[in-house]
């Protein structure tokens, strides 16, 4: 865990909250890791044979990046159960719900919305996509590289959108 020191900190609009979120979803377990640079807020890939630089083998702890570890897997599922449960399509609700037990949920929820209800996959992309920029933001900040403030400000213009 990285030194904090209090008013250092990035400037949220100048971080791309995607590849944050990326990061924080990314359940491959490679050896590799997205890094962030607490200076500059910029995202560095690092592999274990490679490093950041595509060539030269450097050990994590050599770096002074903060490393972006991903979320648990449940995190992300609670998405897909929050939009089964809060969609009005009654029968869509349930065939979703079906579709996220057990294992293989992430693949077979994905199936379901695209051969079933593509009409619902905007809806889904904007919700999913607004709870990753989120958790991109609280973890910036419980990494105090943002301001609380800035994510508070964030957080609360960021609620999530309506369902269909």
């Amino acid at each position: 865990m990285r030194e904090t020191y209090p008013g250092l900190v990035l400037d949220l609009s100048s971080i791309d909250l995607e590849e944050i979120a990326n990061a924080l979803a990314d359940q491959t377990g490679y050896e590799h890791r997205c890094l962030i640079n607490p200076d500059t807020g910029e995202i560095a890939f690092w592999t274990a044979d490679t490093g950041i630089d595509g060539q030269t083998p450097v050990d994590l702890d050599e770096l002074d990046l903060v490393v972006i570890d991903p979320l648990p897997s449940w995190v992300w599922y609670q998405d897909m159960a929050d939009f089964t449960d809060g969609i009005t399509d009654e029968r869509a609700g349930r065939r979703l719900a079906r579709a996220i037990q057990g294992k293989g949920a992430f693949r077979r929820f994905k199936d379901e919305l695209h051969e079933e209800y593509p009409d619902l996959l905007p809806a889904w992309h904007a919700f999913r996509d607004t709870r990753a920029r989120r958790r991109a933001v609280q973890w910036l900040a419980d990494n105090s590289l943002i301001d609380d403030s800035s994510a508070d400000c964030f957080l609360s213009g960021h609620p999530d959108p309506a369902l269909p």
